[in-house]
């Protein structure tokens, strides 16, 4: 969280923003207590705010507009890792499929 979040606070300050935030606070799948902690404390190291609203409540209504208007979502955060990580978990689901 630290990386993605102190480059957009860089550019939130370089820019003269008011504030920054993420998307990430949107998923019930992420450290939401943990993500705050992180943009409150780039946001003062770089006299921007942090703007740290609990989007989780509205996660399924998303989820289902999002699907009735057939949005593309990516069943990963994007980076390296979270998509190595997504194709071995296909990659065991189909091995378990085959065995059964």
């Amino acid at each position: 969280y630290r990386i993605r979040l102190e480059e957009t606070a860089s550019r939130a300050s370089e820019g003269g923003f008011d504030a920054f935030s993420t998307t990430l606070l949107v998923s019930p799948y992420q450290k939401h207590e943990l993500i705050v902690e992180t943009g409150k404390a780039l946001g003062k190291k770089y006299s921007v705010e942090f703007y740290a609203e609990d989007f989780r409540p509205g996660y399924r209504e998303g989820m289902k507009i999002s699907k009735e208007l057939a949005l593309y979502r990516q069943r990963y955060c994007g980076c390296l890792y979270s998509k190595e990580e997504r194709e071995e978990e296909k990659a065991r689901a189909r091995a378990e499929a085959s065995t059964r």
